[in-house]
């Protein structure tokens, strides 16, 4: 078969399923036009409510009020473990303040001449 047959013949299956189609049930047609009807319904709804603030927005992402606490509870449990580490673990804020910065910088072996005083 050439191309031309084949499209000739194809235009015919198209005209034969023109020519028999089928009905549409009418139960299913009320259900179609039902479900359109609340979903346009439900879309009017939303865009006529204000938009939720942006803390609002936030809060539902994380889990509600439950998130929030739980949120809290794990960073105040993390503030509390950092300032006041185990015993066998050192001090980081004796690292931080306890040190002088001239002798950090010469223990790195480099030039600390910037470091004294101009005078």
């Amino acid at each position: 078969m050439t191309m031309a047959e084949d499209d000739m013949e194809l235009d015919q299956l198209f005209a034969q399923a023109r020519q028999n189609r089928p009905e549409l049930p009418d139960d299913l047609a009320v259900r179609i036009l039902t479900d359109a009807e609340s979903v346009r319904l439900d879309r009017l709804a939303q865009a006529a409510q204000p938009p939720r603030p942006l803390w609002v927005r936030m809060l539902d992402g994380i889990g509600g009020w439950q998130g929030m606490s739980g949120l809290v509870a794990a960073s105040a449990a993390g503030v509390w473990i950092g300032f006041s580490a185990p015993g066998f673990l050192p001090d980081p804020a004796a690292y931080i303040y306890a040190q002088d910065v001239t002798f950090v910088v010469a223990d790195l072996g480099l030039d600390t001449t910037f470091l004294e005083d101009a005078e």
